[in-house]
This record gives C-alpha cells, structure tokens and sequence, in this order.
C-alpha cells in the first residue's frame, strides 16, 4: 500500500459547488468536487469510465457529480429519505411545470381541511416534536401534494424533498444540531411560507444545474448494498464514503421526515441493517471474531477493555467492511477503480482506524495499486468543532472532532 500524506490534490475543489447540491440539509456530506477529482485521478491511471457508482449514495453528491460529468451512475442507500433527496436532486424538471403544480398546491392548501383519518396517522412522536398548529398545517400541505401532485411522477418526489426539508424548521429541533434536542425558545415558524421559500430555492436550482436536459442513464435503488448480487459488473469507478463507526445516527437525524412520509411507523426500524451503528447488535459468535484481523483485531481486543457493547459494534462494522471490499470488487469492470472517503474516529481513548483497516480489506479481497491520502476537512459548514449541544462551530476551544479524513483508492485486477 502507499501513503501520501503531503498531496493536496484532494483538499480542495476548482470550482463553486453548484446550488443543486443544498437543496437539502444532510449530515457528513463530503464535497461534490471529490467525485470530479476521483473520475480526473482514475482517467489519468488508465480506467475508462463510462459508469461511476455509489454504494452508499446518501443523499446523491456523486450521483449529481457523475451526471454534470456526462457519465452513467447506479446507486443504493439503504436509507429511504436519502434516496428520496438523490433522486430528486438527479431528476429532470420543466420549470413550467414546476411552476403550475406549485400554484395548485397552493391553492388546494388553502382549502383543504383535516379529518379523523389524517389525525390517525399522527403519532405521539410528531406530537413531541411539532406544536398543534403546525401538525394541522402540515397535514393540509401533505394532502394538498398527494391531491395536485401525480403519485408516480418525478414531480411528487421534487415536492416530498421540498416538504421534508421544512420539517425541522417547522418543528420545536435545535437549529443547526446534529443531535435531537428540543429548543424551548425557537418561534413558531409558518409552514406555508416555509415551504414556498423551500420550492424557490430548489426551483433555482433546477434551473441553474447544467445537466437538466442530460440524458445520461441514473438509477438509485433503495437497498442495502451487502444484500445486493448483480448478475453483471455496474461500473468503472465507484466513489463513496462508507458511514463512520461510533458517529452519526442517520435513523434519530432523519426521524421527522421519516415519520412524516411514511418510510416506517417508529423510526428505530431505519436501524435495522444499517452499517456502524450501535442499536440492534446481537452478541457476535465466536467464529465471527475470529474473522478479524489486523487493525480490526487489535481495535475489538482494545475496547473489549472498556466497553463490550461498543466493542460488538465495532468489530460488526470492520466486518460489514470487509465484505463491502469485496462485494466492491464484485461490481466493477475488469481493471476498474474504487474511491473511498473516510475518516478515523475515537471511542474512550481508543482509536479506530477505518482507512487503516479498509485498506487491509482491499488488499485480502484482491485490489491491487492501493492508494491512502490524508485530506484536510475544507467544508466551511463542516468545521471540525462542536459545542456543548453538538453544533457545528468554528471556536477552536470546543471539542475538535474531525479535521482531516482519509482518501483510500484501489485498482480491481
């Protein structure tokens, strides 16, 4: 394996991110231009690149970034509100359209009133999160899309994205907090006027992204990446950032629009087979630790000495890892390139090395030409500090978390 940890090739992008990217609020976004730096980097070694994929697509970074590049892409996220956003975010849009079933929308909000089977279906988790007035308003702007809006049309996603991103704004959540908390003091926010400044920006966005009339194949599975056996290889290149262990709850952050679109009932049930994190993980057998090696090993044996639960959790993960390597290999072409974006993390004084040990599952799972390059985090938005709460700040006397990750790379044979 070589390391480079002088390169700032992927530090910094050459060019302003296009708006189509924020068009909704998502947590550990890497920066859109990676994927451009990884298609120039694995051009320039000889791939041909014809399909670029996602195996853990989020909310569709590479999946908009390999269309403006004119490429192909296939993606999976086992997370239904991300593939909502990729998919709205890849889709083609007529602005006159848009525009008219934004007014009936509109217009249906204004007459639409709730009944006892839309009061059924509020929970006593939205209840804890939204004040009556807002529940009510929201309901009435739910119904109005369903009704305006064709139910298989690429339109009524454009209008469940814009609908799921003033669910936080509209409720009683800590602005800016990657934690769920409750803001006593946050004024009540009007939902209608949250939504219509919700639909211009993402309306602009459409407009402004330079690939709406592209016809580029995009397809974007809502499945897990590991229960997947394709029948042929799907790409050239894939680029894509595997969750964090011990970091985000992707579940608890997306709760509201979860809820509120109906992807499940209670939102625990978005954890279940999801990569890295700590809630539904059975005891592991013996023969299943015994698989370890490496990083992996040492890392289980060191937090075994302070917290066996956290210890399971991790050792699934690397082993999640490891088969997602070679599950990777599986799905590319012959002489194909893989990208991956990650970063270390720390438990109790340990530390967990998630390039290290991805590199060695690469290695055992058969690419070759493996490459690992330290990144500075060079997001303004994603500051390497948090406050207190869990904020993201900019004061270098709070808790530093991140500041660098990890570019890891590697030639299928």
């Amino acid at each position: 394996m070589k390391s480079s940890n002088s390169s700032t090739f992927w530090d910094f992008g050459d060019e302003k991110e296009d708006s189509i990217h924020r068009i909704h609020s998502y947590p550990a976004k890497f920066p859109a231009f990676i994927t451009a730096k990884a298609l120039r980097y694995a051009e320039e070694n000889g791939v041909e690149v014809g399909t670029i994929a996602d195996v853990f697509c989020g909310c569709g970074t590479t999946a908009v970034e390999a269309k403006k590049n004119g490429k192909n892409f296939w993606g999976c996220d086992i997370n239904p509100v991300a593939t909502l956003i990729a998919r709205t975010k890849t889709g083609n849009y007529r602005d006159d359209v848009l525009k008219r079933y934004f007014s009936a929308v509109k217009n249906r909000f204004c007459y639409t009133r709730t009944t006892g089977e839309d009061c059924a279906e509020i929970n006593d988790r939205i209840r804890y999160w939204f004040d009556e007035k807002n529940i009510e308003d929201l309901m009435r702007l739910k119904r109005a899309i369903s009704m305006e809006v064709p139910s298989r049309s690429l339109y009524r996603k454009f209008f469940l994205c814009a609908f799921s991103n003033i669910l936080k704004p509209t409720s009683r959540w800590l602005a800016k907090s990657i934690k769920s908390q409750i803001d006593p003091d946050k004024p009540r926010r009007d939902v209608m006027r949250a939504f219509a400044s919700q639909f211009a920006l993402m309306r602009k966005a459409n407009e402004e992204s330079a690939f709406s009339a592209d016809g580029k194949n995009v397809r974007i599975v809502k499945r897990n990446f590991l229960s997947i056996r394709p029948k042929s290889a799907l790409a050239d290149l894939i680029v894509t950032s595997p969750p964090y262990v011990t970091s985000y709850d992707y579940a608890e952050i997306h709760q509201l629009s979860a809820l509120w679109l109906g992807f499940v009932s209670d939102y625990r049930d978005l954890r279940k087979n999801m990569i890295g994190n700590k809630y539904g993980i059975k005891s592991l057998l013996k023969s299943d630790i015994e698989k370890l090696r490496g990083t992996g090993r040492t890392t289980y044996d060191d937090l075994m000495k302070v917290d066996r639960h956290k210890a399971v959790s991790v050792a699934r993960y690397f082993l999640d890892m490891e088969k997602t390597a070679i599950k990777c290999q599986n799905i590319l072409n012959s002489k194909g390139m893989a990208v991956f974006i990650i970063g270390n993390t720390r438990y109790k004084g340990t530390k967990i090395d998630n390039a290290e040990y991805l590199a060695e599952c690469m290695k055992r799972s058969g690419f070759q030409d493996i490459e690992v390059n330290q990144r500075k985090i060079s997001s303004k938005t994603m500051t390497p500090y948090r406050d207190s709460i869990g904020r993201f700040t900019k004061d270098p006397t709070e808790r530093k978390v991140y500041s660098e990750e990890f570019v890891v790379a590697g030639r299928k044979k």
